[in-house]
C-alpha cells in the first residue's frame, strides 16, 4: 500500500490526512511531522480513531523529523507556509524516491519553482485545497507537473479524494482557482456575517440571528451541491415583486456583480505577488 508523508501537518494537511484515515487507509501508512512537541497530541486528536498507528514526529524533538517522515515514502505533501515551501523540499530532497510524488498544498508557488527545489525529473503536483476539506467537503485543484505519470496522477487523487471534490486545472489557472474556490468560503462566511449582523439591527437578538444566518448559508450550499447553477437556483425563490426581488434588485443596484469582481481581482493580484515572492 501506498505511504503517504504529510510535511507540516496544520490546517490544509490536518484536513487531508483526517479524511484520508476517516476513508479506511491504513494508519501505519502514514506519516506527519509538526512544529512543537505539543502538537502531536493535538493532532492525533484531530486525526481520530486509528491515529495512535500513524507515525507523527516534532521538529522540536528531532531537528531530522521531515526527513525520517519523506525517507521511503511514496507521496509526500507540503503543507509548511508558503515562503517555506522550497526550502523544505530542498531539505527532503537527498532521502526522495525517484518515483515520490511531491505535492505542494501552498499558494503563490510555481511547478517549476517547486521541481528546480527537487531532484531532477522528481514528480510533482500542485495543489490548492481549501477550508471546507476539513469537513470532506473541499474542493481541491491540482496541476500536474510533467514527469507525473497517469498511474502517480491517480495516486495523488485518491489521497486527496476523501477531503472532497478534486478538479484538475493548469498551472496558469491557478490565480483563477484561487480567487474561486481557495478564498472563495471566506466570502460564504462574510455573507454571513454581514446578514447575522444585520438581523440584530432588525431586532432579532445575536444568538438567533446567527443561527439563522449560519445554516441559511449552509442550507445554499446543500442545494448547490446537488445542482450546481446558481442563477437556476437564484431565480426559482425569487418571485416577481416580491420580497427576494426587491432584495436581489437592492444587491444588484449597489453593484454585487461589479464589487465582487474588483476583490476577486485583488485576490488573483495578491496570488501573483506571492508567486513572484516566494517561487524565486
Amino acid at each position: 500500500m501506498t505511504t503517504v508523508a504529510f510535511i507540516g501537518t496544520g490546517s490544509m494537511n490536518g484536513a487531508i490526512a483526517t479524511g484520508l484515515l476517516a476513508s479506511g487507509f491504513d494508519p501505519a501508512k502514514v506519516r506527519a511531522t509538526v512544529g512543537s512537541h505539543a502538537s502531536i497530541e493535538k493532532l492525533r486528536a484531530r486525526l481520530g480513531e486509528g491515529s495512535e498507528s500513524v507515525t507523527v514526529l516534532a521538529n522540536e524533538d528531532d531537528p531530522t523529523a521531515n526527513l525520517t517522515a519523506a525517507r521511503g515514502a511514496d507521496i509526500i505533501l507540503l503543507g509548511v507556509k508558503p515562503y517555506d515551501i522550497l526550502e523544505r523540499a530542498r531539505e527532503i530532497a537527498p532521502v526522495l524516491s525517484p518515483n515520490a510524488i511531491i505535492v505542494s498544498v501552498a499558494a503563490g508557488i510555481t511547478l517549476e519553482a517547486l521541481e528546480k527545489a527537487l531532484p531532477e525529473g522528481q514528480p510533482a503536483v500542485r495543489c490548492m485545497p481549501n477550508t471546507p476539506s476539513q469537513v470532506g467537503r473541499g474542493v481541491l485543484a491540482v496541476s500536474i507537473g510533467q514527469t507525473v505519470t497517469e498511474e502517480q496522477q491517480e495516486a495523488v487523487k485518491q489521497v486527496l479524494g476523501p477531503a472532497g471534490k478534486v478538479v484538475e486545472v493548469a498551472e496558469h489557472q491557478m490565480g483563477a482557482v484561487t480567487a474561486v474556490s481557495g478564498s472563495g468560503p471566506a466570502y460564504a462566511f462574510l455573507l454571513a456575517e454581514t446578514m447575522a449582523a444585520t438581523g440584530v439591527k432588525l431586532g432579532l437578538d445575536e444568538k438567533t440571528a446567527t443561527e439563522l444566518a449560519a445554516a441559511t448559508v449552509a442550507g445554499a450550499g446543500y442545494l448547490l451541491e446537488a445542482d450546481p447553477n446558481p442563477q437556476k437556483l437564484r431565480k426559482a425563490v425569487t418571485s416577481p415583486k416580491g420580497t427576494t426581488d426587491r432584495a436581489i434588485s437592492t444587491f444588484v443596484d449597489r453593484g454585487i456583480f461589479e464589487l465582487t469582481e474588483s476583490a476577486m481581482r485583488a485576490c488573483v493580484q495578491r496570488n501573483e505577488e506571492m508567486t513572484a515572492e516566494f517561487s524565486r
